[in-house]
């Protein structure tokens, strides 16, 4: 048989206060009994230990239902905030520019040479890899800071995959017209056709129609553009001396804006992963 318990309501205290403390008051066992048995039996309330224990569980219960709400409340929360998102592949196309140079001026490697772009006898695999390639320590230096700032912005925008492809395709297309421009004579290597293309394209991708937007474009563009201009070069050997392709330059920027203008057209797809995809559909 299950424990009966007894709960007793609390009677009201007399009006009457004290001056000093009372006693205290332990009454023996018969006395409380007859104690107990004189109130009126609507002032006791049985309830088991079973009861009191399912209640407890209860209560229990209820307290982990509201504690997993208000976790779940959090962690949606958390979803909801922009998360940083690591951006790797832009190390590894510094780390690879600068492997290559090592190769080339410090271990003098002379298999690298044939990663540059020859105009007079031109390979397919040139037009890509002499992107990756620079004559000097200064040449590598200037290009690989322009490179970190517009390729991150590029890589934490558009994801990995983007960042690559529009490395190349830029790098790459700049060399083409650059070789179809030049003297078959020149020399072509750098990665500053990549440069302009990856700043083009950061700069596009973040475009809006907000006046405020446009007016820190046409002013910090025009300051960005003479700098990459002074400092990324891409390196053309003619006539025994190395010059400045200009035309690299453009061309970059022109594919890059060509690159835009063509995944803007392209509708997206809902199993698109690209940190831009996740970003809008949460």
């Amino acid at each position: 048989m299950a424990q009966q318990l007894l709960l007793l309501f609390p009677v009201p205290a007399p009006s009457r206060t004290f001056s000093k403390p009372l006693a205290s008051f332990s009454p023996s066992p018969s006395s409380r009994t007859a104690l107990l048995s004189s109130l009126p039996r609507r002032h006791f309330v049985p309830v088991s230990a079973a009861r009191l224990a399912a209640a407890a569980r209860c209560d229990l219960l209820r307290c982990g239902v509201k504690r997993s709400g208000v976790l779940e409340e959090l962690e949606i929360a958390k979803d909801k905030q922009p998360q940083s998102r690591r951006a790797n592949g832009i190390f590894w196309i510094l780390l690879l520019n600068f492997g290559i140079y090592v190769a080339d001026h410090l271990f003098q490697i002379r298999e690298i040479k044939a990663l540059y772009l020859y105009h007079a006898f031109p390979t397919w695999y040139q037009f890509v890899t002499s992107t990756f390639c620079h004559a000097n320590w200064n040449h590598l230096s200037s290009n690989l800071f322009f490179v970190y700032i517009f390729g991150k912005l590029v890589e934490e925008d558009e994801g990995n995959f983007a960042l690559w492809m529009s490395y190349i395709l830029t790098g790459a297309g700049a060399n083409l017209i650059s070789w179809l421009v030049l003297p078959t004579s020149s020399v072509s290597l750098g990665a500053s056709g990549a440069v302009f293309g990856l700043f083009t394209i950061s700069v596009l991708v973040k475009m809006s129609w907000d006046w405020r937007k446009i007016l820190e474009v046409l002013i910090l563009g025009q300051f960005v553009v003479d700098k990459v201009m002074e400092a990324a070069r891409a390196t053309t050997f003619m006539d025994q001396s190395f010059q400045v392709n200009n035309i690299a330059h453009v061309s970059g920027a022109l594919i890059g804006a060509a690159l835009v203008f063509v995944v803007n057209r392209i509708p997206s797809s809902s199993n698109d992963d690209s940190p831009k995809a996740t970003k809008e559909t949460k």
